[in-house]
């Protein structure tokens, strides 16, 4: 099966199921990758131990504006 036949087959149904299937599709597509969830929380906390610590400087928002204008 391939997706020209699959989005033939789901032309014949109703709106209302059509619109059923596109939630279905969408909210599958939407799942969280656990591994990827893991990476950016580890992220997260690297970079916020090198700001508390010191290690990297802030920069603030007007000053980045200016930068690129």
């Amino acid at each position: 099966m391939d997706t020209k036949s699959v989005f033939k087959d789901a032309l014949q149904l109703r709106p209302a199921e059509r619109l059923q299937l596109i939630e279905m599709l969408s909210r599958s597509l939407n799942q969280p990758d656990e591994n990827i969830e893991k990476i950016w929380a580890e992220e997260a906390e690297k970079r916020y131990r090198a700001l508390k610590e010191g290690k990297v400087k802030t920069i603030a928002i007007n000053e980045i504006i200016e930068r690129y204008k």
